[in-house]
């Protein structure tokens, strides 16, 4: 074994730019006649890392003067468990087979799952539940692993200790992990496996090993690895000892005073025996910390570390490394902020933008962007958390033609291909219920191999006729659709066919109780197919899309891993929610909107750090959810807030940049945002500097972007359309709206808009309404024929007929009969009246227009007079109302009655009469349904309007409404009359809300 020397440690300062100035110092430092650079292998942290420092390479060739060309070094990946990926080659070599392979993450998760439900027994969740709880046990074991934490370390007396302080809930939690990690070791011994996670740790130790037994004759230098885990940390040391190796750190900073260095805490270096490696008050939070728990565990002090002196083309001035340092000073050594030193606190060139909105902020971004390419050669990069704030960026980007990939990519479950299978898995377990079944069929891939066009115009047909109240689930409510429309060898005819024949098997597997999930997925795929052919497996996300479902398919097989139709949605959203589908390399050579993770060891001349309010940049901090931070301090294990010292680093990086934009918006989706710790750090460091640093110009920009000229303010609406137009007939019901809100009148009847019921609507008092009259009518005409027929199976039927969904049945049925069984008890005991006609269509003509409506029943009372009927699902209309012209149906009706306009009901009308099925105002049945209403005064009633004045009171309203509005030219007023209860229908339509506040100052009353 050779000798060790002294470690060779550098830090690259974050103002230098970590790539630039990595390859400006290795290319003088390495390169020789002959093969050069290539006879250095650089250990680089992702594959992101390759490409930045290739790309970092490439720029410095282009800068230097002499022969054009470079052989750039090996460059391995020492691989990131966060993106899932692999080793390189040199340390996962051949020579390593006697380590056992990594166990399949997917036949990792169902094996799990298949030992937690052995271990619970009956108290075991099924389904997605349990998958999700083998995840969150698969994520605590790595992170365990990751830190050489042994399973068999849980019974160390340091744990056992704290046990009987725990609640029950972390005491339970952890004898569950604790006996599936001894039968899940026992598993990976029989199948002759390892954890991806251990195996790691094992291929780091034989590289270790093999570097310091036989020393590489080529320079290795690791670059940018940050990473503290402690496999990682001895094979940095190794290669730091080596004699042609260094170590090269990221944004080390050591310009940190000793006591502040000291205030970060332990860092994994227990104080002494017995004692844990992490202290309650450690800064876990601080951007240092982990390269303090690097250093500590690769046995290097502080002072061994040298400073880089290269830097990059993008650097920035050196005194931005001190205003950052100060910038992240942990709280006692903030103190020292009251006397910091101008030269300490100077952020030139960072500037801070505060937006209204995340729209608002991705538009002021992309004009950043746009102005910034402007300039030659600059570089731009955007840095986010947020995949959704990075995706508006990129579409706001896209007007202007410039290509800018999200390079975090998306998770599978909101790409195009995965939102379809999703869509598949929830159409079978909601048995094609409207909503899911139309964004299905609507879904941007389906076609079912018929032109895009034609398939859409079918679809819409069938939309339109599924609006309105829920039908019942499975795809009889289409198909009646469909028998209605649609002609044999018609388009929607070979639409429906394709439809059924797709849908059918995932409603047959929907109506199991538990199906195998390999066979679910075997039928979500072909259906898939069947629906969208090969697109469905194209592009990134169909290839990603195809490799799930390939590995979920087998290893759930192989599991004999079942669970209930229902769940399968939930399950696969919670699989695909791991995957991140990145688009290809490409996009505008200039701009990259990164990711955290993406941006480490990036560099541009303006970087933009979007979303930085809490809960995004840093992310909110989590607990473990199976071993409580207690047991994790006592394992080792730093604690959740860790991360956030994580993303500090990463800001602190970013700072580094010549030009730095920090952006926020002051809401989002859910409401006003709080800003993020690290921008208050900023504001507070630059005190009374904060408005010169402050971005301003590209916020109002895009606030112009966004602005309409000032519109004049909406009067209320007065349409007076021409005599022809107004000449319409007069429906019994449409009277009342005519004369209280005349607009609603002429949007309805001239203007001739209907409204558009939603998908799955909750069932509409007009949709009761309808339903109720169609039972009476049929129960009332199979007595005329000579029968008494019980009403309930009338009922019945004609729920079947709307396809009535089960919950709206439920809730709905038994009220309904009580009321329609009293009903008819009323009709079978009035023996001294006779039902004349039901659903009796009639009309008349005044002043040349035509007034018509339609009877419910009319009864032949027994003085030969009619008694006219309504039936009423809810509450009737008060005499009040009636006598103020907002209730006159039943006098319409009596004039059209009066003047022989029911050819089969002729008469005087005697006697008119609501017949609600509301709740029963009988003292004597206090909890039925059903009663009767009438707007008269009849005894014992002691208001109401007289039989003889409500005639001649309903003709002067008929009147007023033809001779004002229809033969007239009077305005259709908007809300003319505002007691008038009027239905919401077409407020938007008039724009109720613009004009309605300032209808007093500016108009006067109507």
């Amino acid at each position: 074994m050779a000798d060790r020397r002294a470690p060779e440690i550098y830090s690259i300062a974050a103002h230098r730019g970590f790539a630039d100035a990595l390859v400006a110092g290795l290319v003088p430092r390495y390169s020789e006649a002959g093969l050069g650079l290539a006879r250095l292998t650089l250990l680089l942290p992702s594959s992101r890392a390759v490409r930045t420092v290739s790309e970092a390479f490439i720029r410095h060739a282009g800068e230097a003067d002499g022969p054009v060309g470079l052989l750039m070094p090996r460059m391995v990946v020492v691989g990131d468990l966060d993106l899932d990926e692999a080793l390189g080659p040199l340390l996962d070599p051949l020579g390593a087979s006697a380590i056992p392979s990594a166990i399949d993450p997917q036949r990792r998760l169902f094996a799990l799952a298949r030992l937690i439900a052995d271990t619970m027994g009956d108290d075991a969740p099924g389904g997605a539940t349990l998958l999700r709880l083998a995840r969150e046990t698969g994520a605590t074991m790595d992170r365990l692993l990751v830190e050489d934490v042994d399973p068999a370390d849980l019974l160390d007396d340091s744990v056992v200790d704290i046990v009987p302080d725990l609640s029950a809930h972390w005491q339970k939690s952890l004898h569950l992990f604790a006996t599936v990690q001894v039968k899940w070791r026992a598993f990976l011994q029989e199948s002759g496996a390892l954890d991806a996670a251990a195996r790691r740790n094992r291929l780091f130790d034989h590289a270790a090993a093999r570097f310091a037994k036989h020393p590489p004759e080529t320079p290795i230098v690791a670059a940018g690895v940050t990473s503290p885990a402690p496999a990682l940390a001895r094979l940095l040391k190794t290669v730091s000892e080596l004699p042609q190796g260094a170590v090269i750190l990221p944004d080390f900073d050591l310009t940190l005073a000793d006591e502040v260095w000291d205030e970060l805490g332990r860092a994994g270096a227990a104080p002494g025996p017995g004692e844990t490696p992490f202290a309650r008050d450690d800064a876990v939070t601080h951007p240092q910390y982990h390269l303090k728990l690097l250093l500590n565990r690769m046995g290097v002090a502080r002072e061994e570390v040298r400073p880089w002196h290269r830097k990059g083309l993008a650097a920035a001035p050196p005194e931005r490394s001190h205003a950052i340092g100060s910038l992240f000073l942990p709280p006692e050594a903030s103190k020292a902020w009251v006397d910091l030193p101008t030269d300490k606190r100077r952020l030139a060139g960072v500037r801070i933008m505060r937006s209204a909105n995340p729209e608002e902020e991705a538009q002021a971004i992309a004009l950043l962007v746009r102005e910034a390419l402007e300039t030659p050669r600059k570089r731009i990069a955007v840095v986010t958390p947020d995949r959704g704030l990075a995706r508006r960026v990129v579409h706001h980007l896209a007007r202007w033609d410039i290509l800018a990939d999200d390079s975090a990519g998306r998770p599978l479950s909101q790409t195009a291909a995965g939102r379809l299978m999703l869509l598949l898995a929830e159409v079978m377990a909601e048995r094609a219920a409207p909503v899911p079944l139309m964004a299905l069929l609507g879904h941007p891939l389906v076609d079912g191999g018929m032109e895009r066009g034609i398939w859409l115009s079918q679809l819409r047909r069938i939309e339109r006729s599924l609006r309105g109240p829920r039908k019942a689930e499975g795809l009889e409510p289409v198909e009646r659709i469909v028998a209605k429309h649609a002609e044999p060898g018609s388009p929607m005819a070979e639409w429906w066919r394709t439809v059924s024949d797709t849908l059918a098997p995932l409603l047959d597997m929907a109506d199991r109780e538990a199906v195998p999930l390999a066979d679910c997925l075997d039928v979500l795929a072909a259906a898939g197919e069947a629906l969208c052919g090969e697109k469905l497996w194209a592009r990134e996300d169909g290839r990603a899309l195809a490799r799930f479902v390939e590995e979920l398919r087998l290893n759930s097989g192989e599991a004999a891993f079942a669970l209930a139709p229902r769940d399968v949605e939930v399950a696969l959203r919670d699989a695909m929610e791991q995957i991140a589908v990145r688009p290809p390399y490409g996009g505008h050579a200039r701009v990259q909107v990164l990711g955290l993770l993406e941006s480490r060891m990036n560099r541009a001349d303006l970087v933009i750090c979007a979303g930085l309010n809490e809960g995004v940049w840093p992310a909110r901090g989590t607990t473990d959810a199976l071993l409580a931070p207690p047991v994790l301090r006592a394992l080792g294990v730093p604690g959740s807030d860790y991360r956030i010292g994580l993303a500090a680093h990463d800001l602190a990086g970013a700072l580094g940049a010549p030009e730095v934009v920090l952006s926020r918006a002051e809401r989002d989706e859910s409401g006003p945002a709080i800003p993020s710790r690290f921008l208050l750090r900023v504001q507070a460091l630059l005190g009374d500097l904060l408005p010169r640093h402050e971005e301003t110009r590209a916020v109002e920009l895009a606030r112009a972007i966004a602005r309409a000229p000032r519109a004049a303010i909406y009067p209320r609406p007065r349409p007076k359309p021409a005599a022809e137009q107004r000449k319409v007939a007069i429906s019994a019901t449409a009277l009342d709206r005519l004369l209280g809100d005349p607009y609603q009148f002429y949007a309805a009847q001239i203007m001739g808009l209907k409204d558009l019921d939603a998908l799955d609507a909750d069932p509409t008092p007009a949709w009761q309404g309808n339903v109720a009259h169609t039972i009476l009518q049929r129960w009332h005409e199979q007595r005329a024929g000579g029968a008494d027929p019980d009403i309930a199976p009338i009922m019945a039927a004609v729920l079947d007929e709307e396809n009535a969904d089960p919950l709206t049945r439920g809730l709905w049925q038994p009220r309904l009969l009580a009321a329609l069984e009293w009903i008819a008890g009323e009709v079978r005991a009035a023996t001294d009246r006779e039902v004349l006609r039901v659903e009796e269509k009639g009309a008349m003509e005044v002043e040349g227009i035509r007034v018509h409506g339609r009877a419910d029943r009319i009864d032949r009372l027994p003085d030969g007079t009619l008694a006219i009927v309504d039936y009423k699902t809810g509450k009737p209309p008060s005499a009040a109302m009636v006598a103020d012209g907002f209730a006159l149906q039943l006098g319409i009706l009596g004039l059209i009655a009066e003047r022989d306009g029911f050819e089969k009901a002729r008469g005087e009308p005697g006697a008119y009469e609501y017949w609600s099925l509301g709740k029963s105002k009988s003292e004597a049945n206090p909890y039925g349904f059903g009663y009767v209403e009438t707007p008269l005064k009849i005894p014992p009633k002691r208001t109401g309007i007289e039989l003889e004045d409500l005639l001649p009171l309903t003709s002067g309203f008929l009147l007023k409404g033809i001779t004002r509005y229809i033969t007239g030219d009077a305005p259709f007023t908007a809300r003319e009359n505002p007691d008038y209860p009027a239905y919401d229908t077409y407020d938007q339509l008039m724009r109720l809300d613009e004009w309605l506040p300032r209808m007093d100052e500016e108009e006067g009353p109507a």
